[in-house]
């Protein structure tokens, strides 16, 4: 214990960003495991997709849309989802796999849908960019 003390006193950034560093990672899991969401993979997508017969919702804008999308995916805009129209209230009540260009307006958007009453949505972990990257099938409109 004496020599972990003189080696924070010694090292004072050291052992201040390594405490920063633990309470990020820290604060992340816990926000992680709030989350009323869950995120999969291609493959584990697909398995889900196939499994629950899940809707695919793509918030990407419309034209990354149309350069390629899952096969049955619905181009919805995220914003849309403030206040969704029929058809996506009707979506909203099976499992859904919420999708983007890459990863980072899906979780938002998950995050919507369950405010909204959604109870089984997943969000596809690196979007279209990773699904494309894994080589599954894309269809263009």
């Amino acid at each position: 214990m004496q020599q972990l003390m003189e080696f924070i006193g010694n090292h004072v950034l050291l052992s201040g960003a390594l405490f920063a560093a633990l309470v990020l990672l820290v604060a992340t899991e816990v926000m992680r495991r709030g989350q009323k969401f869950r995120s999969l993979g291609p493959a584990e997508a697909v398995a889900f997709m196939n499994r629950q017969d899940a809707a695919v919702l793509d918030v990407s804008s419309s034209a990354d849309f149309n350069r390629g999308h899952i096969l049955g995916a619905h181009n919805v805009a995220a914003s849309s989802l403030d206040d969704p129209d029929k058809k996506v209230t009707k979506l909203m009540a099976g499992p859904l796999l919420v999708v983007c260009k890459n990863g980072q307006a899906a979780p938002q958007a998950a995050q919507k849908l369950v405010k909204r009453g959604a109870e089984d949505v997943v969000v596809l972990k690196g979007g279209m960019a990773q699904w494309a990257a894994d080589q599954f099938p894309v269809t263009r409109a």
